[in-house]
């Protein structure tokens, strides 16, 4: 029997982990780097190791420091999570020498599937030579060996792009993974990415609990995901049976033991395409312990202990998963650390849940994966659950870093969304309008303004003579722009420039009550001093910055300065790039490494590198200089 679990990871998994733990009455081990020391995960462990450092090559992908933590605390299992070395079979090997109890799959298992090329040969198929591909195999995707999460993956779809992109694929998956070894495969477009759950014991016993949809993704990163996959093509229930018969047959063939995830591509009339075979829980994992009615956690700890694990259960209803991300969906999916001042998620909704790293007064590092929480509805239909997810997301009260929030509410508000008919494609298509659209923030502004009136005086800027406009200056963010409110508040109420027939209803430094076009609108203020957030149901949730009414003189930035767009690593400088050199615009010049991602930083415009400040692992902060491209004079 268990008694004692070290779980080798972070943020979100560790805690969901914890949580059962507690629940069997199993005690807890946390590791955490230096950049985690205040985590949530630390704080909710029952004990705690330092793991020296910040880069997850000198603390989580370190297996020995790991074994030796779970050591030294007492620990009697590890349960490796995902991400990091949840799939590394020597890591599972080195538990388990260590007489440690592993919480996954043996570790011959792990070295069949965890391999993606290995993978391929085993189900039939087989990889691409990155040094014949031509241009009849384009678009080829570059994919990473080791790990999964989108990381070390590159769609191609030209050979002349194919050596740089395997080149940032391997520095990616290396950095992720701590292996850089990459494959090519054909890329096919705008299918359904459609996986099962499997679920084996030691005795023979392999469940699948039927099917889930990942299609909606970023940067092959998956975004939403529902338990069951809805509207698969064909005649009803036919590829399901396929996917499931698929997923069983490659668990036995390999003696899987644990839970595990098998992923295919669906494509549109039907056929179906082996993508990997996942030997660890998944992040979505929550929607099929909502519609199964099991915790996979707690079965993961049974099986790890030995025991069988009898009939499957019957799927009951569907549950929709969305991962909050600190990051902007509008600006290259841009990842944002910094506190989160509040967070508040659920809303009386019948069956939410919601996973999460993080809680009010937390900080989001910038060395780790960006995700913030996972909130999952379950509902009797599909459309229930949608909805559910959709009203929860939308009142939801998250101050802080930016995040994917209103994304991931106009996305499952979407009609082809509602519909079920959904694909790969979704966010290359639709992803301009999901993030643009009119927004009240001048409203909101306003609103801000009011509120930092009463909170200054009981009367709110009240005057008895008539007098200049009281002003108010803030900046939105992530966007950037700037508003200006001018306002009066007298005996005859509020008057806004730019606002007639809004009439102030009630006033306080937290909430603001208007009339507009006779409707009794409330929104709730939070000023945290250096951000204001304004919540509404009905408009959406705004962040301001306060901006001092004469702006103190700022040093301005050389045309064509490149600066960092957030705290990150320099992992290298493109080949052939030097100071001298012409550029093209749109020409990458090096790559940040930020948050487990790889961004490029490009030329603005065509011209010469006049300045290059920027070394592979040099450590940068938001706004550093990092390089200068003198515009030609062609191109101005």
């Amino acid at each position: 029997m268990v008694s004692s679990v070290l779980v080798a990871n972070r943020g979100e998994i560790a805690c969901r982990i914890f949580r059962t733990c507690r629940e069997l009455g199993i005690a807890t081990v946390a590791v955490y780097s230096d950049a985690d020391a205040g985590a949530r995960h630390v704080r909710e462990a029952d004990a705690a190791v330092r793991l020296p450092g910040v880069a997850p090559a000198d603390t989580y992908l370190r297996g020995d420091l790991l074994i030796a933590a779970a050591r030294a605390a007492g620990a009697d299992a590890v349960h490796p999570g995902y991400g990091f070395l949840s799939e590394n079979p020597g890591f599972a090997r080195a538990v388990t020498d260590a007489g440690l109890v592993w919480i996954g799959p043996p570790a011959g298992a792990i070295e069949a599937m965890a391999s993606k090329t290995r993978a391929k040969r085993l189900m039939g198929g087989a990889p691409l030579d990155p040094a014949a591909v031509t241009e009849a195999d384009l678009p080829v995707l570059v994919k990473a060996a080791e790990g999964g999460g989108g990381r070390g993956m590159r769609v191609v779809r030209s050979l002349a792009d194919l050596p740089g992109e395997l080149a940032a694929a391997r520095s990616e998956a290396a950095a992720a993974f701590g292996d850089g070894e990459v494959f090519v495969e054909p890329y096919l477009e705008d299918g359904r990415h459609v996986e099962v759950q499997v679920l084996a014991d030691a005795h023979g016993t392999v469940w699948t609990l039927g099917t889930r949809d990942c299609s909606l993704q970023r940067r092959h990163q998956k975004v939403i995901e529902e338990c069951p996959a809805p509207g698969l093509p064909g005649p009803p229930g036919a590829v399901e049976r396929a996917l499931c018969d698929a997923a069983a047959s490659a668990a036995r063939a390999i003696g899987y033991v644990g839970a595990g995830t098998v992923e295919f591509l669906v494509t549109a009339d039907g056929r179906t395409h082996f993508l990997e075979m996942n030997t660890r829980l998944q992040v979505e994992h929550p929607v099929t312990e909502a519609v199964y009615g099991v915790d996979l956690v707690a079965l993961q700890v049974r099986v790890a202990e030995g025991a069988a694990l009898g009939a499957p259960p019957e799927p009951v209803g569907h549950a929709v998963e969305a991962r909050l991300y600190a990051e902007d969906p509008a600006r290259d999916w841009r990842p944002w650390a910094g506190f989160v001042h509040r967070l508040e998620l659920e809303d009386g909704a019948s069956w939410v849940r919601v996973d999460s790293g993080y809680e009010d007064g937390d900080q989001v590092p910038v060395h780790y994966d960006s995700l913030i929480a996972k909130v999952v509805a379950w509902g009797r239909s599909r459309d229930e659950a949608v909805r559910s997810l959709g009203h929860v997301l939308g009142r939801a009260r998250i101050h802080g870093p930016v995040t994917n929030r209103e994304l991931l509410v106009r996305s499952l508000r979407h009609p082809e969304f509602l519909q079920g008919v959904m694909d790969t494609g979704f966010y290359r298509r639709h992803l301009g309008e999901l993030v643009g659209g009119e927004r009240v923030v001048a409203l909101a502004a306003l609103v801000a303004a009011v509120a930092d009136a009463r909170g200054r005086s009981p009367f709110g800027g009240w005057r008895n003579v008539p007098s200049q406009p009281q002003v108010k200056r803030y900046r939105s963010s992530p966007d950037g722009l700037e508003y200006e409110v001018r306002y009066r508040i007298d005996r005859n109420g509020l008057t806004a420039e730019g606002f007639p027939g809004v009439r102030l209803l009630e006033a306080a430094p937290d909430r603001v009550v208007l009339e507009t076009g006779g409707v009794r609108r409330a929104f709730d203020v939070a000023d945290y001093g250096s951000e204001v957030h304004v919540d509404t149901p009905h408009a959406g949730s705004y962040a301001l910055i306060p901006l001092p009414r004469f702006p103190a003189p700022v040093s301005h930035v050389a045309p064509g300065s490149l600066l960092a767009p957030m705290p990150g690593t320099v992992v290298r400088v493109a080949d052939g790039v030097a100071v001298g050199k012409a550029v093209a615009a749109g020409q990458a010049l090096l790559w940040l490494e930020a948050m487990k991602m790889e961004h490029r930083v490009v030329a603005p415009a065509d011209g010469v590198l006049t300045a290059l400040h920027a070394v592979a692992g040099r450590q940068v902060e938001v706004g550093e200089l990092l390089a200068v491209v003198t515009e030609s004079e062609e191109s101005s």
